[in-house]
């Protein structure tokens, strides 16, 4: 399946859209675009500039080949020749169905068809679908072109035989396949995200802290052991020598104490205005694409810094 996925389709444009066709064509992939939007193709082919000298430090490559993308506004012609085809549509459920039901019109039958969705449920994805056994979720995360995760997720009927293919396909992209057991609404990563999300926002809600004290809480603090870590790893290190047992001994008890609401406050005028501003006083007068390009940079950084250290636990 690998050897045989050259053409990669990827559907809409946006920003997860993009980062999958930067990462594709830094691994040698013909990507060929759809989105209904034409003014995208100028977009994209700016990003590709801007993002270029990341990946190509980060994948240890000379070179992007340009020519191997092409931007189409018909679907039949992005769809029909792709070994593989990446979804990148909105998050809206009706949306998705009526598109990939259009995709399966025009490409071929064995083609894996994978939703970027972050956070739906596969199966309801697949209702409509005629050939459904080949729909699945490949949840990547932003910056997609750096970042090594994608969270492989199956339907009711998705044949297990094309979360295999996915695996492999995803693993030829120098990505870190997470394969869920069980389907289950916003997944792993963004359902442990939600949760520091919702907690932030009750805390900026009640006047108790600012957007920056809570991003330096993590940044400064626990952020920098889960970038190794993750929880449990570093929950276990927390008991001492014997570890885990310890922990939940010593700090079990914390769970039933009022640290945590995590029904999510109702997003109010008054709640987002305390956001908005807060971040962008946090921003400093730095545009979106100069934090972005900070950001690729340390993070290029931090992996490369990192599997030195991942080999040693490991």
């Amino acid at each position: 399946m690998t050897r045989k996925v050259k053409k990669v389709a990827v559907i809409g444009t946006g920003v997860i859209g993009t980062g999958w066709i930067i990462r594709l064509l830094a691994h040698g992939k013909k990507v060929s675009a759809y989105d209904p939007d034409k003014t995208q193709e100028g977009k994209i082919l700016k990003e590709i500039n801007r993002a270029k000298p990341f990946v190509l430090k980060l994948f240890k490559k000379n070179k992007i080949n340009i020519n191997n993308f092409k931007f189409f506004s018909s679907l039949k012609l992005t769809v029909q020749d792709a070994d593989f085809i990446q979804e990148c549509a909105p998050e809206n459920i009706m949306i998705k169905r009526s598109l990939i039901k259009k995709i399966e019109k025009y490409t071929k039958s064995n083609t894996i068809i994978a939703s970027s969705s972050s956070g739906l449920l596969p199966s309801d994805i697949q209702k409509n679908c005629i050939n459904f056994q080949r729909v699945l979720i490949g949840h990547p995360f932003n910056p997609v072109y750096i970042l090594p995760l994608v969270e492989i997720v199956a339907g009711q009927k998705t044949n297990l035989k094309y979360i295999r293919q996915a695996e492999r396909f995803y693993k030829s992209l120098s990505m870190i396949p997470l394969k869920l057991k069980k389907e289950i609404p916003g997944y792993l990563s963004d359902r442990l995200q939600e949760a520091l999300w919702r907690e932030s926002l009750h805390i900026i809600n009640e006047g108790l802290a600012s957007t920056e004290d809570l991003d330096k809480a993590i940044i400064h603090g626990p952020g920098l052991r889960w970038s190794l870590m993750g929880t449990f790893l570093t929950f276990h290190l927390a008991g001492g020598k014997q570890g885990m047992r310890h922990m939940l001994k010593q700090f079990g008890p914390a769970l039933k104490l009022p640290w945590t609401k995590l029904r999510a406050p109702k997003l109010s005028k008054k709640l987002s205005k305390k956001i908005i501003s807060g971040t962008k006083k946090q921003s400093k007068g730095k545009s979106v694409s100069a934090i972005t390009n900070i950001r690729d940079d340390y993070l290029i950084s931090l992996l490369k810094m990192r599997k030195k250290y991942e080999r040693k636990i490991n």
